[in-house]
């Protein structure tokens, strides 16, 4: 892979006016395009871990997004200026450096643009509600058959609902969903789209190895033609863009620290168990993992004590933010250097081989993941979140029933019952828009009549999908009270 191909700045739609008297880098109009959408807002009202939380501190999708973005754009200072006084690559430029860190900054606003309501549990709660129901729809067939729905999807398509992913939706969301001008969405560079497909693959390919990119989906089958055009430009070609593994470790470092100082300020931590159990992992580590681990804790130590010493009222709250600053400052500079150590194998798509990402191998890999433990279990496992998600799942249950239900017959010619035209006029006109735009694709296609009833089918069950998506976790909990008739 080459830089002059993985920064591309070309949009799927051009429209460049040479007279333009707009001074701005083509990655820094992609900021201000983000940064102004309704759907980046939204991102306000989504869960980080504490669903449906009223503290003003407490972390929810867009401050995580904004620290994803801030560590994103400080790796990619990082990583660019090293590459670039280093003489690593004689083909990266020093202008490269300023496109480097807009792309990565924006791309740490995207990354969890398309994530359900209430976190990564929604994201199971779509997946399992299709793997239980989909070969259970009945659906009328034109030629008069009756069959089940998961009889009539390609494995693809089917695949795409069991495999669900947030950051597949929000390759769709930012390349579709957004439809302001047409159909291209917020019609971003090729460059940051490339950046955030996370896993370069379809949901036939996921699990196919242990390569990382092939841990999850990267795209639906609605956007194959959209991933071709992207991996062409790119020249990216099956392989992770490089800029993608930064993006990951920007992601990592936010939300292993975060969910650390999050659990503390909620009480479900506190400073004594958190230095106890990092004490407990260091006891079995060797060598320069065990140096620079005992360091660590060693500064949380200090952090506390030095808290006490200026007599604050919670020390132990203290010490652990404190603490979180200097250990997120320890992360950017180990993935840091894996980047540059890793450089080749980055560049030829090998580097992930077997699973690993950039905190793989370095000084603090020990530490994030005894945080990610930490946090799982002294979080995640909390009652009222785990009794917030049993309910969560009542809702999405609720929701893509009577949504589904509606949709599938949409537009078909077949007619609705009142209650259904009711439930798809609550759908969003941009997603409405959209599926016409695609569907009259399909029909106008060259395809036999039955795969453009399929894949019209499945552009429906996306709909379905694109709307519950798109909703924030109060809405979702408002409107599945309201349809229920819960005061």
């Amino acid at each position: 892979m080459e830089w002059k191909k993985l920064l591309c700045s070309d949009r799927v739609r051009n429209y460049k006016n040479p007279a333009s008297s707009d001074f701005r880098t083509e990655y820094e109009k992609d900021y201000h395009r983000i940064i102004g959408s309704a759907s980046f807002r939204r991102l306000q009202d989504k869960t980080q871990v504490f669903p449906l939380d009223h503290s003003d501190f407490i972390r929810t999708r867009l401050t995580h997004s904004l620290e994803v973005s801030s560590f994103a754009k400080s790796l990619g200072q990082n990583i660019s200026k090293r590459l670039w006084m280093e003489q690593i690559d004689p083909d990266f430029l020093p202008e490269y450096q300023g496109y480097f860190c807009d792309i990565l900054q924006c791309a740490g606003l995207l990354h969890d643009m398309g994530n359900p309501p209430f976190g990564h549990f929604g994201e199971t709660a779509i997946r399992d509600w299709f793997k239980k129901n989909l070969s259970k729809i009945s659906y009328h067939r034109k030629d008069g058959r009756i069959q089940p729905v998961s009889e009539i999807l390609t494995e693809q398509m089917q695949k795409d609902f069991y495999y669900f992913e947030g950051n597949t939706q929000a390759l769709r969301l930012v390349s579709k969903l957004h439809y302001l001008v047409d159909e291209n969405g917020m019609n971003l560079t090729k460059a940051l789209l490339g950046t955030i497909i996370k896993y370069p693959g379809s949901s036939l390919e996921k699990n196919c190895d242990s390569h990382i990119k092939h841990k999850k989906m990267g795209y639906y089958y609605a956007e194959r033609e959209l991933f071709a055009d992207l991996q062409e430009s790119l020249g990216t070609y099956g392989n992770r863009h490089p800029l993608a593994f930064i993006l990951e470790a920007a992601d990592d470092i936010a939300y292993k620290t975060a969910d650390i100082e999050d659990a503390v300020k909620k009480g479900c931590l506190t400073y004594e168990q958190l230095a106890a159990e990092l004490e407990q992992v260091g006891e079995k580590l060797t060598g320069k993992q065990k140096d620079a681990f005992d360091i660590m804790v060693k500064s949380l130590k200090r952090k506390y004590e030095r808290a006490k010493v200026r007599e604050l009222q919670q020390p132990g709250m203290n010490g652990v933010q404190n603490w979180v600053v200097y250990i997120q400052g320890w992360m950017i500079n180990a993935a840091t250097d894996s980047f540059i150590k890793n450089y080749q194998s980055l560049m030829t798509g090998t580097y992930g081989e077997c699973g690993e990402d950039l905190l793989t191998g370095t000084d603090g890999e020990a530490m994030m993941e005894a945080l990610g433990d930490i946090a799982y279990r002294y979080a995640f496992q909390m009652k009222p979140i785990l009794k917030l998600e049993i309910a969560a799942q009542s809702v999405f249950d609720f929701l893509l029933e009577r949504f589904i239900q509606a949709a599938l017959y949409f537009e078909t010619g077949e007619e609705l019952t009142e209650v259904q035209k009711k439930m798809m006029a609550l759908v969003s006109d941009n997603y409405i828009a959209i599926y016409r735009h695609f569907a009259k694709e399909v029909e106008e296609s060259s395809q036999t009549e039955e795969e453009k009833e399929c894949e019209k089918l499945y552009l429906r069950l996306l709909l379905v999908t694109d709307h519950i998506c798109g909703m924030t976790d109060s809405y979702a909990k408002r409107l599945y009270q309201e349809l229920n008739g819960i005061d």
